[in-house]
């Protein structure tokens, strides 16, 4: 029991266990803050919705060493872009591109509310409708044709039977 808690202790205190850190050094202040730029522009592929920059996961601290490699070799923020867009397609982007099919999501919250913004002002708009005088009486229901006649005459043929 004491070797096993023995180990344990040792397993633990190693930090064999944990996710690797990022195993570049941080460039010069200038050049990292263009990293954590582009790294807060670009998704983590293993998490949900968190960008390289602020993700704790082993594959978003590899992107993120790549992104400072790209920029050490002196690549433009453009090209680190569509270089991570060349391998994992343009979900990798948090923000995408506003053209092709990906401007409808630009531009359909626009038009839903210009719609919306529309139809409320023809509700506004519209005339009142002319109400009933209180002392005539409502029109006596009257049959518009005699199809509806002969209809209710076979109705009632079949009631009786």
């Amino acid at each position: 029991m004491t070797a096993a808690l023995l180990s344990l202790t040792l397993f633990l205190a190693s930090g064999q266990f944990a996710p690797q850190q990022a195993g570049s050094e941080p460039l010069a202040p200038l050049l990292e803050a263009r990293v954590q730029t582009l790294g807060k522009e670009l998704r983590c592929a293993v998490c949900q919705g968190l960008s390289v920059a602020d993700s704790p996961s082993s594959m978003a601290r590899a992107q993120l060493d790549k992104i400072r490699e790209l920029v050490a070799e002196g690549k433009s923020d453009q090209e680190v872009r569509d270089y991570f867009v060349a391998r994992y397609g343009e979900w990798v982007l948090l923000q995408p591109r506003a053209e092709g099919l990906n401007l409808f999501v630009w531009l359909g919250p626009v038009a839903l509310l210009l719609g919306g913004a529309f139809v409320i002002y023809r509700q506004v708009r519209r005339p009142p409708e002319p109400s009933a005088p209180a002392d005539s009486a409502p029109p006596a229901a009257t049959p518009s044709n005699d199809s509806e006649d002969l209809y209710l005459a076979a109705v009632r043929r079949e009631l009786d039977q």
